[in-house]
């Protein structure tokens, strides 16, 4: 029993250091892309309140949560269905073309920058641009956006070693005051040239 564990966690993780190796194309990325700009927009500043903002995110978190979506892990009645058409190159493809672009952001006008969400900051950053590769930047999202996501944690229809712990501590409240927060920054892309 034990030796069949060992193989069986041995060929996961094979499989996601395959993944995670795959080089990106991000010219046949941007191809890709045209399937996510209706909601994530061509250069992955979201057009839909519901949609997150993806352009400057990192190549791994994204092929992570790509994966995830095709593979049942995460599930999204839109995203699951996208990414069940995609194999390991188109994920890496699309992943390099999004996370080809420089994400900037910043704090609104008379903001305090005091005021951020402590159980965030270390993560996420003041100004919502992501301190770790894990963790996606929150610069920009809608209220709606964040909400529905630190919920999705809390009640464990998402599942993510840390985040899963801070949501179980957060109330609606403190969900609430961190949503708002990061929807407060302003966020922007440009491509990599």
């Amino acid at each position: 029993m034990k030796t069949a564990t060992l193989l069986i966690l041995g060929g996961v993780l094979s499989a996601q250091v395959a993944l995670a190796e795959t080089a990106g194309d991000r010219e046949n990325g941007r191809t890709v892309a045209r399937q996510c700009k209706t909601c994530h927009g061509i250069d992955g500043v979201a057009k839909l309140p519901i949609a997150p903002n993806i352009g400057g995110e990192s190549q791994g978190y994204l092929v992570r949560q790509l994966t995830a979506f095709r593979d049942g892990d995460r599930y999204h009645e839109m995203m699951s269905v996208v990414a069940s058409g995609l194999d390991d190159q188109s994920i890496a493809d699309v992943s390099a073309w999004y996370a080809g672009h420089t994400a900037s952001a910043g704090l609104m006008q008379g903001v305090d920058a005091g005021g951020a969400p402590e159980a965030c900051v270390s993560c996420h950053g003041v100004n919502g641009l992501a301190q770790i590769e894990d963790a996606p930047n929150l610069a920009g999202e809608t209220v709606m956006y964040i909400d529905t996501q630190l919920k999705a944690f809390r009640t464990g229809k998402r599942h993510h070693d840390i985040m899963s712990a801070v949501a179980a501590e957060m109330s609606d409240a403190d969900i609430r005051a961190a949503a708002e927060w990061y929807a407060q920054t302003f966020f922007t892309v440009e491509p990599n040239e």
